[in-house]
């Protein structure tokens, strides 16, 4: 079975802190939980840029922005690559809690 491509998540350092005593990270995306939204979005490494830019552009708050390299292998929940519309791009989707052990890495943002 072929490795997995690592995936990312774009989020504030301190909801990462948090995760990290929480031992699982259940932000879907900038002011949504996983609950609200069903999953948690994601991307690739091509992807990061627009993303944060659309998520975080011209972000003044407190904290620092950290990216969190996830092993797909690791997460223990479904990751699907879906679209938002049809013929869009496809992004990594993660369908439940994101198990502090499946991040590999944390990179700073910004």
């Amino acid at each position: 079975m072929p490795k997995l491509p690592y995936i990312l998540h774009i989020t504030e350092r301190r909801l990462w802190e948090a995760a990290l005593e929480r031992g699982a990270y259940e932000m879907s995306t900038r002011g949504r939980t996983l609950q609200e939204e069903g999953f948690i979005h994601c991307s690739t490494r091509e992807q990061l840029p627009a993303v944060a830019g659309f998520l975080y552009g011209g972000y003044d708050g407190p904290d620092q922005l950290v990216v969190l390299v996830v092993d797909p292998a690791k997460v223990g929940a479904p990751v699907r690559y879906e679209t938002a519309e049809p013929g869009g791009e496809e992004f990594p989707h993660v369908y439940g809690p994101l198990p502090v052990e499946a991040v590999v890495d944390v990179e700073r943002w910004g």
